[in-house]
């Protein structure tokens, strides 16, 4: 006697699933079946009616499913700053406009409003999952749960104040509250934030190495951002500043270090025997003109290497599939060899290996069976991605980020059809315009 179908909640047929994660690269005509918050079952779509009976089932031709973009570095409310001082080095940008444009108007409000903005921005960019490193972490973890998205929110640490404390005594009691406030919120994860190794003294370094190792939190850090920035560390200690981490015992598993632009071979082989992971933001860094990752070097020496966005003041969007091509073609470009960062690497650059680095590999990062489901749609049947041959290919060298036609985190969908559902565009546009007045003014 045939078995009955197994209830699902949804069932997403597809013309094709690159699940990140498996032995296979690429999925024909298969279906993802979603119970409650995970994938439960990924089998060819002939199969799925078979086997399972799903309250939903939604059938996307042309398209492809893969993992939810994981953008491992920005500064989410830093969109009411898009645009605010383009052209500028890093240094001049951020002492003469970005702090001071900072000290003048960031406030919760700021903070949630323009979070708020880059969570339709990066749900319609197909990321589901960010890390993001900001003021008022409390703020931004509520926009990110109304929007629905998943979060890993890195508190700022300082030896300076700024509008959310006065020093490190505060940036570190305020980051324990907030992982103790969001431990249980099943898309909230907070670590700590130490701004950069030029902001931040050894003792407040050494507490947050004591504090992520007793709440078992990550750790992020803007590092080796620029020529100047080692330069003025080594003539003033005599000591780089990613020997200065080591030396301090932050370098490890738990740390993901942002930009390392100024790599020599040493220290690359340091971070894989460390284990620490490296979070690329190569849009950034080319504005900024901050120098080059050496990505292809650290992919195959064994380091964890993510992909980030950082803050749209810097790039100016949250576009993770421009991000994708940007970080594909440099990384060929800077190790001089065509095959340097393929399709696949990169694609598993902006998925997987953020997950890793945000220790979520458990549970997002790849579509596989198990794992929650952090999913997203891309539209390749348009003039502008046909022929099609490979579509992970495609995706990384053609697609663009109005091809994300749904969006799904944890099984709920967040956008239908280019639709938000989670989040009020009207309102946002309104919120936005009143804060450009403002810094206009």
């Amino acid at each position: 006697m045939p078995q009955a179908p197994a209830h699902a909640d949804l069932i997403i047929q597809a013309s094709w699933i690159a699940p990140v994660e498996g032995p296979a690269r690429l999925l024909a005509d298969h279906a993802i079946v979603i119970s409650g918050t995970r994938i439960q079952d990924i089998l060819p779509a002939a199969e799925a009616s078979r086997r399972w009976q799903a309250t939903e089932t939604l059938r996307l031709d042309g398209h492809l499913l893969m993992p939810g973009l994981i953008n491992a570095h920005t500064h989410a409310a830093m969109n009411l700053f898009r645009g605010l001082a383009d052209d500028l080095p890093l240094m001049t940008w951020l002492e003469q406009h970005i702090w001071p444009a900072e000290g003048k108007w960031v406030s919760e409000q700021f903070v949630t409003d323009g979070t708020r903005l880059a969570a339709a921005e990066m749900i319609r960019s197909g990321t589901t999952c960010f890390a993001d490193m900001y003021f008022f972490p409390d703020a931004i973890a509520r926009v990110a749960t109304e929007a629905g998205l998943r979060a890993s929110l890195f508190c700022p640490v300082m030896d300076f104040p700024t509008p959310m404390g006065q020093g490190p005594d505060d940036y570190l009691r305020l980051a324990t509250q907030a992982a103790d406030d969001w431990r249980h919120d099943p898309l909230i994860t907070i670590g700590f934030g130490p701004h950069a190794p030029y902001t931040v003294s050894d003792e407040p370094l050494k507490r947050v190495v004591m504090l992520a190792e007793e709440l078992d939190a990550q750790v992020m850090m803007h590092v080796h951002e620029t020529a100047a920035e080692v330069q003025m560390a080594t003539d003033a200690s005599g000591e780089r500043p990613l020997a200065r981490l080591a030396r301090l015992g932050l370098l490890g598993p738990r740390l993901i270090a942002v930009h390392m632009t100024q790599l020599d071979d040493d220290e690359i082989a340091l971070l894989q025997g460390t284990g620490t992971h490296v979070a690329h933001c190569p849009e950034s860094n080319l504005k900024l003109a901050s120098g080059f990752c050496p990505i292809e070097k650290l992919r195959l020496g064994g380091v964890n290497v993510a992909l980030g966005t950082d803050g749209a003041a810097s790039n100016n969007d949250l576009d993770m599939i421009g991000e994708l091509r940007t970080a594909a073609l440099l990384a060929k470009g800077v190790a001089g060899a065509a095959d340097a960062l393929p399709a696949d690497a990169a694609l598993a650059m902006a998925t997987l290996n953020g997950a890793r680095a945000l220790g979520l590999e458990q549970q997002t990062g790849s579509l596989v069976p198990g794992k929650q489901a952090d999913i997203i749609a891309i539209d390749l049947n348009r003039l502008e991605t046909r022929p099609l041959f490979d579509p992970i290919a495609q995706v990384v060298y053609a697609a663009t980020r109005d091809q994300v036609t749904h969006t799904w985190v944890a099984g709920r969908c967040l956008m239908a059809g280019r639709e938000l559902l989670t989040l009020n565009s009207a309102r946002i546009l309104r919120d936005t315009q009143t804060w450009q007045e403002n810094l206009n003014g």
